[in-house]
C-alpha cells in the first residue's frame, strides 16, 4: 500500500471513529482540552496564536481561545485560499463576526487585518507518538508551517480528542511535523 493509499485508509477510520462520539463527551472535552492546556502550557503566554473554528466533529477549541484572549493573546484564525496555496490568518476576537470560507469553514472577515502566528492550534484527524499529523489532505498546514518555519520560530500544536493518538501516521517528504500535542487528556511535547 502506498503512503497516499494508507493515508486515505486511516483518514476514513478516523473519520467515523471521531463521529462516534457523543455530544456531552464533547462537551467535555472541550473543557478537558482547556485543562489540560492550562496544566502543561506548551506556548509561552501573551503569543500571537492562530486558532481555527471547529468543522466536521472536530473538537470545539472555543473554550480554549476565549482563555488566551483573556491570557493576553493575539487571535487569529486561518483563511484557505485555493489548492495548493498555503494559509494566512486574520485577526479575531471572541464574538466577532465570521464570513464563509472554503470547505466549510468560517474565517474573519477580509477587513481584518493579516498577521503571523508564533503558534498555531492545528486540527487533526490523527497523531502519533512522533508527532506526525493526518490532516483532511489538502497538506494546507504542511505548506503553510514550512513556510513560517523557514523564516521565524513557530510552535505546531496538534488538537484533538485523545482517541485520535494512534500508534503510526503515514507521512512524506512534505509533511511538518508537529511540535506539541494537546487533546482531552494529555499535553504532551515531541522531540
Amino acid at each position: 500500500m502506498t503512503t497516499i493509499e494508507s493515508k486515505r485508509a486511516l483518514r476514513a477510520a478516523m473519520l467515523v471513529r471521531r463521529q462516534g462520539l457523543g455530544e456531552a463527551e464533547r462537551q467535555t472535552a472541550a473543557e478537558a482540552l482547556l485543562a489540560c492546556f492550562r496544566l502543561e502550557r506548551p506556548i509561552e503566554l501573551p503569543a500571537i496564536v492562530s486558532g481555527f473554528w471547529p468543522i466536521k466533529d472536530e473538537i470545539d477549541i472555543r473554550p480554549l481561545m476565549t482563555h488566551l484572549h483573556g491570557a493576553g493573546c493575539r487571535l487569529a484564525l486561518p483563511v484557505v485560499h485555493g489548492r495548493g496555496q498555503r494559509l494566512s490568518f486574520r485577526t479575531w476576537r471572541p464574538g466577532e463576526p465570521l464570513e464563509a470560507g472554503v470547505f466549510g469553514t468560517l474565517q474573519p472577515q477580509a477587513s481584518c487585518e493579516t498577521l503571523e502566528p508564533d503558534a498555531l492550534l492545528v486540527p487533526l484527524l490523527a497523531c502519533d507518538a512522533e508527532g506526525w499529523r493526518l490532516g483532511y489532505g489538502g497538506g494546507f498546514y504542511d505548506r503553510t508551517l514550512e513556510d513560517l518555519r523557514k523564516r521565524r520560530k513557530v510552535t505546531a500544536i496538534g488538537v484533538g480528542f485523545d482517541q485520535q493518538l494512534v500508534p503510526d501516521v503515514p507521512h512524506g517528504a512534505e509533511d511538518q511535523r508537529l511540535d506539541w500535542l494537546l487533546t482531552d487528556r494529555r499535553a504532551c511535547a515531541f522531540v
